[in-house]
């Protein structure tokens, strides 16, 4: 599972203008099964996305696919966990630690 921190790079006026595409992309990732939850942060500096890919090489590659990220408007940070406890509703997310 993912964390993915988006940080604003540049003023509101261009995050704004780009955010009905970054609406678009977030909503065919959870149509995916890519996405679990996402939100802004407080105060408005970013955003945070939790998802779940086959790799980090994967989660980094479709980060780099939000209009976000091509406008040139935030970075993304990621950071990889092994959720070893869920609430019932991300049960079936659940892993174990390797040996």
């Amino acid at each position: 599972m993912f964390i993915l921190e988006l940080t604003y790079t540049a003023p509101l006026e261009r995050i704004d203008a780009l955010l009905p595409a970054h609406v678009a992309w977030l909503e065919q990732h959870y149509a995916s099964g890519t996405f679990l939850a996402s939100g802004r942060k407080v105060p408005r500096d970013g955003g945070v996305i939790i998802a779940v890919a086959e790799s980090r090489d994967a989660v980094e590659a479709l980060a780099a696919t939000d209009p976000f990220a091509q406008g040139d408007v935030a970075q993304y940070r990621v950071t990889e966990f092994v959720p070893t406890t869920t609430g019932p509703e991300l049960a079936p997310y659940r892993q174990t630690l390797p040996a």
